[in-house]
């Protein structure tokens, strides 16, 4: 097979590749409604139905719908009891973590084994670097490749964008969702985004959005004719990004994925200690720290380790792979489980530990499949006050220290 010949050369090629070529090629492929995709795979009855994933109770909000269910208006993050009542036939599926973090894993090693860079950009989303192939086996037939390998290994439909930069190629492929493919020569980039709506243009949410309309800027052709000074003038610096854009400039480069980065912290008692509850306390404030610090990077971990120094210096870990998430909630309760198996020889504890590992960038959006909107809700209003005035200034109460 074509893709399978290559790969080894591609890889041979990349340390060279920015010598070989004039400008880069980037893919962008995209896992076509990732949850749904997933649940209609094992479930074939499914197809064609509109479907909803997520909180399976009125307070719920929806994660992930099926295209059947968009055309009634509905959209992730919509309140569930709005979204039945948009649409009363839909199909209500209470998500599958350990499903969709298994068929990410399975995507993601099948791309990261055929290409020389690969940047995952969220669960479902992926750049990948073919800067310099175009000189040797052409970029459009390696990703026609790729895509239908991802296809035939996991079952599950994908899409890509090909262009220039990161934000041309990512564009091209919401446009040509789902299944689809579209590639965007090197010099159109403006011609391919002059036509399309100023709310396709990544960075531009509703309040920017709003306010542009207002002034009668509709389309991406419209706002790149802006002057950047008025832009900045409007928007500051965000506005002179949104000008850059508008003209299809980006220079960010694609990221390698490395899986096996982590985020953790200990700490050594003072004086050894058995009193459990103050060992409690503890974690919860541990897991808390880190948890946010998960957020704040747009980090999601998919395996939690608790550590453990009794007071003869004896060391013990114990671990947990989990579905990807950065919510404290469920984070805390693994914490606490993994602590109460590998604390069994009731000696002084000098030293306990957390840590989570197999870090993939993500929002906490992403695994808020069961959380109500007052929970979401909370947890973004925490992270804020957090931001901007300091960790401690907000945290449980189960983890302040007496």
């Amino acid at each position: 097979m074509f893709l399978r010949n290559i790969s080894t050369a591609c890889k041979r090629y990349s340390v060279i590749k920015m010598f070989l070529s004039p400008f880069r090629n980037i893919a962008h492929f995209d896992l076509d409604t990732f949850f749904v995709s997933v649940e209609q795979l094992r479930n074939s009855k499914l197809i064609g139905k509109p479907i909803l994933i997520g909180g399976s109770n009125d307070r719920g909000v929806v994660a992930s719908c099926s295209y059947e269910a968009r055309k009634f208006g509905i959209h992730s993050a919509m309140p569930m009891w709005k979204a039945l009542r948009l649409c009363k036939h839909a199909i209500v599926i209470k998500s599958d973590y350990e499903a969709y973090s298994k068929y990410s894993k399975l995507v993601t090693d099948v791309i990261r084994d055929a290409v020389p860079l690969v940047e995952k950009a969220s669960i479902d989303e992926f750049y990948i670097d073919l800067t310099g192939m175009d000189k040797f086996f052409g970029c459009k037939k390696f990703t026609d490749e790729l895509k239908l390998k991802v296809n035939k290994e996991s079952g599950l439909p994908i899409s890509y964008g090909l262009a220039s930069n990161k934000l041309i190629s990512k564009v091209a492929t919401n446009e040509v969702k789902p299944n689809g493919q579209l590639q965007i020569p090197f010099g159109n980039e403006k011609l391919f985004l002059a036509p399309l709506s100023i709310m396709k243009i990544p960075g531009i949410g509703k309040e920017t959005g709003f306010k542009l309309l207002k002034m009668g800027v509709d389309t991406v052709k419209v706002l790149s004719e802006i002057p950047v000074e008025l832009m900045q003038n409007l928007l500051g610096k965000n506005g002179t990004e949104l000008w850059r854009r508008a003209n299809g400039i980006d220079e960010s480069p694609v990221i390698p994925y490395h899986e096996q980065k982590s985020i953790s912290t200990e700490n050594t008692f003072q004086q050894d200690t058995i009193d459990v509850n103050f060992l409690h306390r503890e974690l919860v404030r541990m897991t808390e720290k880190i948890g946010f610090e998960l957020r704040k990077q747009d980090r999601l971990t998919g395996c939690v380790i608790v550590k453990l120094r009794y007071s003869d210096f004896e060391t013990y870990t114990i671990q947990k792979s989990i579905p990807y998430t950065n919510a404290d909630h469920i984070l805390m309760k693994t914490v606490q489980e993994l602590f109460a198996k590998l604390y069994e020889r009731r000696l002084l504890i000098r030293l306990i530990g957390v840590r989570f590992t197999n870090l993939i960038p993500g929002t906490y959006q992403i695994n808020l499949f069961e959380d109500t909107q007052e929970m979401i809700h909370l947890y973004q209003a925490i992270d804020h006050v957090k931001k901007r005035f300091g960790e401690k200034l907000v945290m449980r109460a189960a983890g302040t220290r007496i």
